[in-house]
């Protein structure tokens, strides 16, 4: 596996862009302040306050983690996506990961060109005031994958 892996490097092209650390994973709660607590007051780690993005449809509230964060989401407003995931999941879980890149636009011109399909049109800002785009899960195995411009 060792080779099969080398020859599989050996054959991505050079890209314009390059994927960064995994920046956080996102999970979609039924009860934010439930979920708050249980990081703040049972395990002990560092939360963020509560902030609203109308723009995406949602409050989150990240969780320090030291290598990565935790990224809590719940629904905000009728068309939220995040209320959705949460009525065919009604205990919550694992909405997608969010890992970083150096050039948002050439890779979603490379990813285009690899028919993975994005989401939007354009970039979105995300929660850290960065640009953001969203692949779509079918085209990577299963996982909703956001790329946040480092």
């Amino acid at each position: 596996t060792l080779f099969r892996s080398r020859h599989l490097a050996q054959n991505v092209p050079d890209s314009l862009w390059k994927l960064g650390r995994l920046n956080h994973v996102a999970i979609a709660v039924p009860d934010l302040e439930k979920a708050r607590c249980l990081y703040q007051d049972i395990l002990g780690a560092q939360v963020s306050e509560t902030v609203p993005l109308p723009e995406h449809g949602v409050y989150t509230v990240f969780v320090e983690l030291g290598n990565t964060k935790l990224e809590l989401l719940h629904p905000l407003g009728k068309d939220s996506p995040i209320a959705g995931f949460l009525q065919k999941n009604k205990a919550g879980g694992m909405h997608h990961i969010c890992i970083e890149v150096d050039d948002i636009k050439a890779a979603m011109v490379a990813l285009k060109e690899r028919n993975i399909r994005i989401l939007s049109e354009e970039p979105k800002i995300g929660a850290h005031g960065k640009p953001v785009i969203f692949l779509h899960p079918k085209d990577c195995d299963g996982v909703l994958v956001e790329f946040e411009e480092a």
